[in-house]
């Protein structure tokens, strides 16, 4: 069997429509995207639906299916997100994904992401981190940006609890108390430790310094803690040992983290990697060229286009695929001979819906005997008449474990 190796480009929350602020292109069509556009006259092009046409998909599902898995490994967004970030967690631990957010005196969410904060987060964390209801141990991390992690570690607890977040763009709403899904005791007592949770943070937060000192500066304070994405940890095979390859992921935001390390992965990242446009995509790319010597397989994350879709900023999305574009480039410098490069998103966040939505995403495979079509540029409406049709997120996945030789044989 001939093995050969791939790089997996991801370019977060891509997929888009036409804009009428765009001349009705999408922001991939209307960005300059010499590389990709090179990529796709000398390889073969697609389009892709992560589950099925029409089915929206999260960012951790999204990853999860990229990485090799099917949909019904979910663990839940809390898990991913605490293993992203480095956090301990262990079998039967309840996780939360979490956001530091802004509330007035009335509990009315001001801004779910407390002025998108940056700074401060360690600090605002270690002061309720390590709290204990009822037997309870609480333990809290700060993510990327205004993004965090809950685990709740103790006996007698439950993932099926409601949010607290009202979720975008329900800013000007209240939080949500958090409510058992079903009858169990369980659920009823993890609901209850987590309200009180959400009260006691909230008294620490208000008079915290870093809040104090934001508030001098005309900034949101990061007063309270939105949760959402209840998960229980359970182990499940890595795709890794499944395959019998090695791996890398380079990225700068946990959830890719997380599922990553899940999958296997060996986890790189760097702060010079946000998570928003001034991510440090030389960096990134050099780091792809130097692990794909030592791995089968890399994946490398850029999260910006996603963050411009939900704000509604067609012309800054259509910059956030420039520097995307910049990335792939120089990777595909100094890419082996050996090496296939292929392009993706997890899924797709059009500006003038703000969220993800379940159209297709463009897909592309550069590389060695490769089977080119007639496409010459990457965007969603020439990739759609390419070679490689019309797949699942599972059957991209597998066409490149397929070139890679780690696709077992049917039959005799």
């Amino acid at each position: 069997m001939l093995h050969r190796k791939v790089i997996l480009a991801i370019a977060d929350g891509l997929g888009d429509r036409p804009h009428p602020l765009l001349e009705h292109k999408t922001p991939l069509e209307y960005a300059e995207t010499p590389n990709l556009d090179r990529l796709a006259s000398m390889g073969i092009t697609g389009m892709m639906d992560l589950i099925g046409s029409g089915i929206p998909v999260g960012t951790d599902m999204g990853h999860l299916i990229l990485f090799g898995y099917e949909p019904h490994h979910y663990p839940g967004r809390g898990p991913i997100e605490a293993l992203g970030i480095g956090m301990d967690v262990q079998s039967g631990d309840i996780v939360l994904r979490c956001n530091f957010a802004t509330v007035d005196e009335n509990g009315i969410v001001v801004d779910r992401r407390a002025g998108r904060i940056r700074e401060g987060t360690v600090e605002i964390a270690d002061a309720i981190n390590g709290l204990e209801f009822e037997g309870v141990k609480v333990y809290f991390k700060p993510a990327t940006e205004h993004r965090a992690a809950l685990i709740l570690r103790g006996i007698g607890l439950s993932d099926k609890v409601s949010d607290s977040d009202p979720k975008a763009p329900n800013d000007g709403s209240p939080y949500h108390l958090v409510r058992p899904l079903d009858s169990s005791e369980e659920s009823k007592r993890t609901a209850a430790i987590l309200n009180l949770f959400l009260a006691k943070a909230h008294r620490i937060l208000s008079r915290h310094s870093v809040n104090a000192e934001r508030l001098e500066k005309g900034k949101l304070p990061a007063n309270f803690i939105l949760t959402r994405g209840a998960g229980q940890m359970a182990q499940l095979e890595p795709i890794t040992d499944e395959l019998n390859i090695k791996g890398s992921c380079i990225a700068g935001e946990s959830t890719v983290l997380g599922v990553a390390q899940l999958a296997g992965f060996e986890p790189i990242t760097d702060n010079s990697m946000t998570g928003n446009i001034d991510t440090n995509i030389e960096l990134k790319a050099k780091m792809a060229i130097e692990e794909i010597a030592k791995k089968d397989m890399v994946v490398v994350h850029v999260k910006a286009p996603d963050l411009k879709g939900h704000d509604n900023e067609p012309f800054e999305k259509a910059k956030a695929i420039e520097r995307f574009d910049q990335m792939v480039g120089i990777i595909a410098q100094g890419l082996p001979e050996d090496v296939y490069l292929a392009l993706a998103a997890d899924h797709s966040t059009p500006c003038e819906v703000g969220e993800h939505t379940g159209d297709p995403v463009p897909i592309l495979i550069y590389g060695p005997s490769i089977r080119r079509d007639r496409v010459m540029q990457y965007n969603e409406l020439d990739c759609a008449y390419g070679g490689l049709g019309r797949l699942s997120g599972n059957e991209f996945i597998r066409t490149l474990h397929g070139l890679m030789g780690r696709v077992k044989k049917q039959g005799n």
